[in-house]
């Protein structure tokens, strides 16, 4: 136990400033600033390693929390990364991303502000990265299977680097020009600055998974050809198709999907030149979605310079408060303020977008939007309560709806559930043999601990298909929950 009073004495939450608004949105780096390796420590030490430690089940991927908190307080920083990479390949990544279902499950939760265990996770993974602790996993042998993964977010490197470390020759198809996914082209630097992502994929490629960008399969390489090539698939795509708002003006322009906007931004924050950008320079912008997606509009339109910025959520303004009816340890619905919501704009609850109007030129000028009522437990907007709002783009951030299935249902013999996503069993095979799904693509939208937690399932699953047994961990399996979340 890091101390056996700790929590006592410190009863604060402590987390490390952010950058100043005015500073940050001239630039796209991390908000937060430097941790501090003291007050990281008081953190740790709040932790009372408790005889059932809710956060090991909050987490799908079984962090060994405890552990790695009280090596944090005795400042063995070397061995704590050590227990924080024995269940999570990727600690850098959901230390900055993830929303922390961990601390929702913290016993010190019910009385106090939970242990910042996301704050400590992240200032291990970069102390291991700054001292160089984080080394190839080279395998004991090769066992002479090949696997092609196809996606590279979260679940397909997770996968990924499982079975290269299970000496199995992998190989990551990726079909934009980069490696990452939604880590490379979704989520802006300044929640996550690429020179991380890039650190953990030179480890990945030092350890001999191959990486094949620019490749689309279905497009370049049928899926056929692909399964008939390696013994085994693993179908990572995560679930891309955006959820759209079919209203009357839908067509006019400056109305896109929010990854339009965000992949052409972080293109350009990466270096390189687009035409015909989608800009929010100067515009009055409407992000349609409460979500982290909408977030990170909010966020990288500031950094453009918009002229105005409104958030609509057709919901209600959650409480700032844990509700009644989702009790410790749930993940609870909760008010936030994330980093961009500090950096302007207006947010408005029970918003319901009933028209895009246009202007002459057949672009959006405006948005009429009214009153959000519920009927018979439906959203529907209330009558008499319409208004309009001027917009010069629109970002549509109502989340996703599944995978895109067409190519690979059309080739392969793989299913799709009637929620859109594709169909696979226990072991997270699908019904055509050696074509494995994991992550969003099999799951729907999720969080980016479940991608990484099953990864690392369906590699266990392909390993243990290609030789019979396995010795490598499966933290979850398909239609697993965690303490309080609901399966998406």
């Amino acid at each position: 136990m890091a101390d056996p009073k700790g929590f006592l004495k410190v009863t604060e939450r402590e987390l490390p400033p952010r950058r100043p608004v005015p500073v940050r949105i001239m630039d796209y780096k991390e908000v937060y600033e430097a941790t501090d390796g003291a007050m990281v420590r008081r953190q740790a030490s709040r932790c009372m390693d408790c005889g059932i430690p809710f956060c090991h089940r909050g987490c799908p991927l079984g962090n060994l929390i405890p552990e790695w908190n009280d090596l944090t307080f005795r400042d063995e920083m070397h061995a704590a990364s050590e227990r924080l990479h024995a269940t999570n390949n990727f600690p850098e990544l959901t230390g900055r991303l993830c929303p922390a279902p961990c601390e929702s499950a913290c016993v010190l939760g019910i009385n106090q502000p939970a242990v910042t265990i996301k704050r400590i996770e992240q200032t291990i993974a970069d102390e291991a990265f700054a001292h160089g602790w984080v080394e190839p996993e080279l395998p004991g042998r090769l066992s002479g299977k090949t696997v092609a993964v196809v996606g590279s977010g979260p679940a397909g490197l997770a996968a990924a680097q499982q079975l290269t470390r299970a000496g199995h020759t992998v190989a990551v198809f990726e079909r934009d020009d980069r490696i990452g996914g939604l880590l490379r082209y979704g989520i802006p630097d300044f929640k996550l600055e690429k020179q991380v992502l890039d650190a953990r994929l030179r480890q990945m490629e030092a350890e001999g998974t191959k990486f094949r960008p620019g490749v689309e399969i279905g497009r370049d390489l049928g899926w056929a050809d692909l399964r008939a090539r390696y013994d085994a698939v693993v179908v990572a795509t995560g679930a891309t198709v955006p959820r759209d708002l079919p209203i009357p003006g839908r067509d006019a322009g400056g109305i896109h999907f929010a990854m339009e906007y965000l992949v052409q931004s972080n293109r350009v924050v990466a270096g390189d030149e687009v035409a015909d950008q989608i800009t929010a320079a100067g515009k009055h912008v409407i992000v349609i979605g409460g979500g982290d997606t909408g977030s990170d509009c909010i966020g990288t339109a500031h950094r453009q310079g918009a002229r105005s910025v409104t958030n609509l959520a057709i919901g209600r303004q959650p409480s700032p408060d844990r509700p009644a009816h989702q009790p410790w340890p749930m993940f609870p619905t909760v008010f936030e303020v994330q980093s961009s919501h500090e950096e302007g704009g207006e947010r408005a609850y029970l918003a319901s977008t009933v028209e895009f109007l246009t202007g002459a030129d057949g672009t959006v000028r405006a948005l009429r939007v009214a009153e959000t009522e519920f009927v018979d437990g439906a959203r529907v907007p209330k009558a008499g309560t319409e208004r309009e709002i001027p917009a010069d783009l629109v970002l549509i951030a109502m989340g996703f709806t599944g995978p895109e299935h067409d190519g690979i249902a059309a080739e392969l013999d793989v299913a799709v559930t009637g929620r859109g996503a594709l169909q696979r069993s226990g072991d997270y095979q699908s019904a055509t043999e050696g074509v494995f799904v994991a992550g969003d693509a099999g799951r729907g939208q999720s969080l980016i601990v479940w991608a990484i937690a099953e990864g690392r399932a369906a590699a266990a699953a392909v390993d243990r298909y290609l030789t019979g047994e396995t010795a490598l961990p499966a933290p979850v399996a398909p239609g697993d929950v965690a303490i309080g979340l609901q399966p998406a």
